[in-house]
C-alpha cells in the first residue's frame, strides 16, 4: 500500500521502489524522510540507487537481518574492508566498523562506476529491538536517535526496518519530538503520527509501538526536569 504522491521515483523511468518520502511539520520546521521497505535479494541496486539519487548520508536500520529465524532484511552491505560489494552501477566499500552496546556504525564508500564519484555513507543499525514489542532499554533508543540526527548532513534521512512502517514509524516520531523538545517547540505525538500515516500506510503498527513513543518521549522529559 504506497501512496503514488509520496512515492520514491528511480532514476528517469521512475521505477518502483517499496520507499515513500516522508515529510512532517512541526512548528513550522519541515524534517524530511524516506521511509523504506529493507533490501530483498532483488532490489539492493535499487536502494542504493535510491541512496545516491537523494545524496542521503545516513541509513537508519531498524532490525537486525534475522530475528526468531526469519529473514527480516537482507545483507546489503559488504562484509569485509577487504572486499567491496560489487553492484551493477556502484561498489561499495566498507571503511570502518564500530560495535556499540546498542547500536553497529559502518562508514560505507559509495562509488559510482560510470563516473567514479565517491559518496560516505553512515550506516547505523539498531541491534537491541526485541523480535516482539518494543526495546527494553529506553535509554540505549534516546542514545540512538540522538547519535543519527547528529550525524545527518545531506538528504533525507533513510529509515527501514522490515517492511518500513512500525519501527520505522516510532523513529520518525521521535526524532521530530526530540528536535522540538531541543528548540522548545510544542508537539503533538498524534498529529504526528497522522502526518506520517497520510503519507505512508500503516507508519507505527502497534499499540506497544505507539506507547513506546510516549515512554521514550516522557523519560527525555523528567530527565529535563532533573536538570533544571
Amino acid at each position: 500500500m504506497i501512496d503514488d504522491s509520496t512515492r520514491v521515483p528511480l532514476g528517469e523511468n521512475k521505477d518502483y521502489i517499496n520507499a515513500s518520502y516522508i515529510r512532517i511539520v512541526n512548528s513550522g520546521e519541515e524534517y524530511f524522510y524516506i521511509a523504506s521497505q529493507g533490501p530483498l535479494p532483488g532490489t539492493i541496486d535499487d536502494f542504493w540507487q535510491m541512496v545516491l539519487e537523494n545524496n542521503s548520508n545516513v541509513i537508519v536500520m531498524i532490525t537486525r537481518e534475522i530475528e526468531s529465524g526469519i529473514i527480516k532484511c537482507h545483507h546489503y552491505w559488504p562484509i569485509s574492508v577487504k572486499k567491496p560489494l560489487e553492484l551493477k552501477n556502484c561498489r561499495i566499500f566498507l571503511e570502518n566498523l564500530q560495535i556499540l552496546q546498542y547500536f553497529i556504525i559502518r562508514i560505507f564508500q559509495v562509488v559510482k562506476k560510470s563516473t567514479g564519484s565517491s559518496h560516505i555513507v553512515k550506516h547505523l543499525q539498531f541491534t537491541s529491538w526485541p523480535d516482539h514489542g518494543t526495546p527494553a532499554s529506553v535509554d540505549g533508543f534516546i542514545k540512538y536517535v540522538r547519535y543519527v540526527r547528529k550525524s545527518h548532513l545531506t538528504g533525507p534521512i533513510l529509515v527501514h526496518c522490515s517492511a518500513g512502517v512500525g519501527r520505522t514509524g516510532v523513529f520518525l516520531c521521535v526524532d521530530v519530538v526530540f528536535c522540538a523538545i531541543e528548540k522548545n517547540f510544542p508537539f503533538n505525538i498524534k498529529n504526528i503520527v497522522t502526518q506520517m500515516r497520510e503519507q505512508r500506510y500503516g507508519m507505527i503498527q502497534t499499540k506497544e509501538q505507539y506507547f513506546f513513543c510516549y515512554k521514550v518521549v516522557l523519560q527525555v522529559l523528567e530527565k529535563l526536569l532533573t536538570l533544571d
